[in-house]
């Protein structure tokens, strides 16, 4: 391929010129600075943090566009240059910069399908082992692991805040948050049933098992969503117990662990992890108000017949993504038909093609996380 095919190529393929609204962005980051200008602002410093942590999530947003219309310019000139003239030295930096730049492009474009409401916020997540006993258990501790290294991975911090250990091994379930740039947008695309197909390592005839496990993930609401959700302290019943560990034991000498229980709704929410009763109690509040909010916002699309992110029973059939590890080895998408054939690495963690290949397909189809 000539350079100045390649460069037109990308040139006809540009995000930032086509699908990146840097006018609106620009608008929003005017805004966001008059406001953070405001000396009265700093009076509320959950207020002030949350602000200045998205006009720097915009900032970062306009200087990658900026960047790549003056990396584009400037490879558009070196390719007329080489049009009148070759040099192999100018084509040799015309095809390096060509690379670089469409690594720049599909990361805008990643970007640019995570544009829902909520997409940008951070996430809690849950896991649930499905039906099967110690297999599903440890299939969902093995879930819970490739999350944490996808997030090591992507620089994220996770934060385990409530953890159901199984009585053999894995885990019943587990609560978490993720903290990074877009977490709620990215993991939304991991909401489903995952199936694992494998050589049980807990059966004496080493027989073949097919194991579930759900992920459901919702946005960590900022502090002035918070303060919209409203609970009248007489819907909650708050209990307080000691950490637990694997099989029981516990891993605390004092009643820290807090579990909230909205009376209404029935929702019960769990923190264990934070050093304090007082401070596992707040964790618990945030999750709380999250999933109140997730449900009433599911509440309102089921009513407008455009609901998301369906719920599905823990079993065979319903899964959005299968793990085959025997007879052969191989992790299919359900949803998108993207195929992985070493399971090793997917379990490792790297997980982006699946993420991206269901952002596309969301896309495609005008669905929202």
């Amino acid at each position: 391929m000539t350079p100045n095919g390649s460069a037109s190529s990308v040139t006809a393929s540009s995000p930032p010129r086509s699908s990146f609204d840097v006018d609106g962005k620009r608008a929003q980051l005017g805004d966001l600075e008059r406001q953070t200008s405001d000396p009265a602002l700093w009076d509320d410093q959950s207020r002030a943090q949350e602000l200045t942590q998205r006009l720097s999530r915009l900032h970062d947003q306009v200087d990658r566009h900026d960047r790549l219309e003056s990396s584009l310019e400037n490879l558009e000139a070196m390719d007329e240059l080489l049009e009148d003239e070759a040099d192999p030295d100018l084509t040799k930096e015309l095809e390096g910069g060509l690379g670089r730049l469409q690594r720049e492009l599909e990361t805008v474009e990643l970007t640019a399908l995570l544009s829902g409401p909520y997409d940008d916020h951070d996430a809690i997540a849950t896991l649930q082992a499905g039906a099967g006993g110690t297999e599903s258990q440890d299939w969902a501790d093995m879930l819970l692991r490739m999350y944490a290294r996808w997030a090591e991975k992507q620089g994220f911090r996770m934060e385990v805040d409530e953890i159901h250990h199984g009585e053999e091994a894995g885990i019943k379930s587990a609560t978490f948050m993720l903290h990074g740039p877009n977490t709620y947008g990215l993991l939304s695309a991991e909401r489903g049933v995952h199936r694992l197909v494998r050589i049980s390592p807990f059966d004496a005839q080493k027989r073949r098992h097919t194991s579930f496990a759900a992920l459901d993930v919702i946005p960590l609401l900022e502090q002035s969503e918070e303060e919209e959700v409203e609970i009248p302290e007489e819907d909650l019943r708050i209990d307080v117990f000691r950490s637990s560990g694997p099989g029981g034991q516990s891993v605390n000498t004092t009643d820290s662990a807090v579990r909230i229980t909205h009376l209404p709704s029935g929702i019960v929410v769990a923190c264990q992890n934070e050093r304090s009763q007082l401070q596992n109690r707040a964790v618990a509040m945030r999750i709380l108000k999250a999933r109140l909010a997730e449900l009433e916002r599911r509440r309102r699309e089921q009513e407008m017949n455009e609901l998301r992110g369906e719920r599905k029973a823990v079993d065979f059939g319903s899964q959005i993504r299968s793990y085959v590890l025997a007879p052969y080895q191989m992790v299919k998408d359900h949803r998108t038909e993207v195929e992985v054939g070493d399971p090793s690495r997917v379990l490792g963690g790297d997980i982006d093609r699946f993420i991206e290949g269901e952002l596309r397909r969301r896309a495609s189809v005008g669905e929202s996380a």
